[in-house]
């Protein structure tokens, strides 16, 4: 891949989803998009670069989108949070929510769907009279239509759900299908997913209680790291949390947001001195 042909693609990338390579990311690119090239019938990434300039085919350019915005997830991925969400978290919020009994918690980026179901898991298994009989509200978004409908579907291959799942929630809340494992009704019933671009206005109707945006502002320049962060201190709770993953900082983008002193791990809380809400 020439360099004129990179610096499109991940000017195109960034324009179109955020996505921020950097310099000497050409193997990374080709290797997730000759076999989508593969798979259209083009013949190399240069023809595939030659439709995008020209905008020949929408389709193409956001399966290009979804190629490269594809992320790495697994269930109870980096144990720490949903350790604090079940000791400290969910307890405080369950506290302050004890006269409307209604919960609302968001997870960004969520990909296909591992960590929503972990929180929902760890909601009915932790906390069951909760999940049983209060308004619970989990909400799934990801860029990636495809990594969505693998999401709902809640079908793993023996592969994932070796990846952080403990064996006894294998065992309670799964239903084996030769290799693969569906997730079954009551946590799946828990969780909605919708399709959400970070760039794109984060309004929400209504407030979150706990938001999970983990491992993907690291792939976004600091001016949209700042939106992002901005964007999600306003559909935040004034009392809410939110969960970032262990490489990611608001410190120095923004001052919407502050990190909670009591907390173990990678948690902030609105700054009520420089709140964005309007």
């Amino acid at each position: 891949m020439n360099r004129i042909d990179y610096e499109f693609l991940t000017h195109y990338l960034e324009s179109c989803s955020g996505l921020a390579l950097g310099a000497g990311k050409e193997y990374l690119l080709e290797t997730r998009l000759i076999p989508l090239a593969q798979s259209w019938g083009i013949a190399d990434v240069t023809e595939l670069i030659h439709i995008l300039r020209t905008k020949q085919d929408d389709m193409i350019g956001n399966a290009v989108v979804e190629a490269m915005t594809t992320s790495e997830t697994s269930f109870f991925r980096d144990r720490h949070p949903f350790e604090e969400m079940q000791k400290t978290l969910l307890p405080a919020v369950i506290n302050a929510r004890r006269l409307d009994r209604h919960i609302r918690i968001w997870s960004a980026a969520c990909s296909t769907g591992q960590e929503v179901y972990s929180l929902a898991m760890l909601l009915h298994e932790q906390f069951p009279e909760i999940a049983r009989t209060w308004h619970i509200e989990i909400l799934g978004t990801d860029i990636s239509h495809n990594a969505l409908t693998l999401a709902k579907e809640g079908v793993y291959s023996q592969f994932e759900v070796q990846r952080g799942l403990p064996i006894q929630y294998l065992m309670k809340y799964f239903v084996q299908f030769e290799r693969s494992w569906q997730i079954k009704n009551e946590i799946r019933d828990m969780v909605t997913f919708k399709p959400l671009n970070l760039l794109d206005d984060l309004r929400f109707p209504g407030e979150f209680d706990i938001i999970f945006c983990r491992n993907v502002l690291i792939y976004f320049n600091a001016e949209n790291k700042k939106r992002i962060l901005d964007g999600i201190a306003k559909s935040l709770c004034p009392d809410g949390y939110l969960v970032l993953g262990t490489a990611e900082t608001v410190l120095g983008i923004t001052n919407t947001l502050r990190r909670d002193a009591a907390s173990r791990s990678v948690v902030y809380v609105p700054n009520m001195m420089t709140s964005v809400k309007t």
